[in-house]
């Protein structure tokens, strides 16, 4: 953890193993968990020891090759099967991240298309995780920076709130909402932030708040349901959220919540931003109502730390992610440009001619 321009970075290749931030122990505790196994990267991915879904494609990048480094073998077309199933494993932690599915078909298509053997296979699979790791990174600079040309122009100085996190923690380094934060923090632009605590994991309160915290940049931490008071109150000038998956129409799924912000932010006039990769944007489904969701272990809702906060008998509902329309989202920033929802799918079109 270092300064504004060397900051925290979340996966790391190091001593021939992968160091995770535990994310599940912040902000009390800044420790790591070394990952040499791929069973253990898949591991931390299900148990959010490493979170956000750009830090979950370099993690699952990263945890290909450890699992191709297990395969004992000399034939290629038994290590190309064997390392399917390690695919198949990274690929069951987490459906709604598309970053993880993106990693692993990159992974997947180095491997087929490498000529030579098994142990120059591994090592382009080695190569090619450490450039998605680089890459990644360099793609949260180019978000910040592109969020900058549509945040509003004034006042001069901007309120920003946030929804869970999307910061370095979440990504290689730098952040794609906070990555847009940050940027905006460097040049003289962000009055505060404002931190959704982002229930029931409460990712804002513990991490967006903590990564703030470490740079000096001044932050409130609020609870979810306080966002159209703070907007009624003048407090908010824009919204800006990550994406776990984005449709090929500008639909984004985020952390549950993000919906209901968007729309408060729609009532009040206040522009909300979703800032992603091109990388998550998954251009072989239309809509949002084709995203998958996860719903995840109930005892989130009704368990902080030792403390039940329900009574026995209730039942619950846990979905970790809602999808936001495009037409409430005012701009898609990436590392190419701003869109608009509906530009998405015109800038493919476009590429793929």
């Amino acid at each position: 953890m270092n300064s504004l321009t060397n900051q925290v970075y979340p996966v790391i290749w190091h001593n021939n193993a992968v160091s995770l931030i535990d994310q599940t122990r912040l902000p009390r505790e800044y420790t790591f968990v070394e990952i040499s196994r791929s069973d253990d990267m898949a591991q931390a991915i299900k148990t959010m020891i490493v979170r956000g879904a750009p830090a979950i494609g370099v993690a699952a990048a990263y945890g290909m090759y450890l699992g191709a480094r297990e395969i004992r073998t000399d034939d290629r077309d038994y290590f190309l099967q064997e390392l399917e199933k390690v695919a198949e494993k990274l690929r069951a932690t987490r459906p709604t991240a598309v970053n993880l599915f993106w990693a692993i078909s990159r992974i997947m298509k180095a491997a087929y298309e490498t000529i030579g053997t098994v142990e120059e296979i591994k090592n382009t699979l080695f190569q090619t995780a450490k450039t998605i790791n680089a890459e990644d990174l360099q793609t949260c600079y180019a978000i910040g920076d592109n969020g900058l040309k549509v945040l509003p122009a004034s006042p001069e100085k901007l309120t920003i709130l946030t929804h869970c996190n999307a910061g370095a923690l979440a990504t290689a380094g730098y952040g794609t909402a906070l990555g847009v934060v940050r940027s905006a923090w460097r040049e003289g632009r962000l009055s505060r932030v404002f931190a959704d605590e982002t229930r029931p994991r409460l990712q804002g309160a513990k991490l967006t708040a903590w990564e703030c915290v470490q740079e000096g940049i001044p932050v409130t931490v609020i609870t979810d349901s306080m966002g159209a008071h703070c907007m009624k109150q003048g407090l908010i000038d824009a919204v800006v959220v990550g994406a776990d998956r984005i449709a090929a129409n500008g639909d984004a799924a985020n952390k549950i919540g993000t919906y209901s912000l968007a729309l408060v932010a729609k009532a009040h006039n206040i522009p909300f931003f979703v800032a992603a990769p091109l990388s998550t944007v998954d251009f072989s489904i239309g809509d949002g109502s084709q995203i998958p969701i996860e719903e995840r272990n109930p005892m989130e809702i009704y368990q902080v730390g030792d403390t039940i906060l329900t009574p026995r008998g209730v039942e619950f509902y846990n979905p970790a992610f809602d999808v936001t329309p495009a037409e409430l989202i005012t701009a898609i920033i990436t590392e190419i440009d701003a869109f608009a929802p509906g530009e998405l799918r015109k800038y493919r079109e476009k590429q793929v001619v």
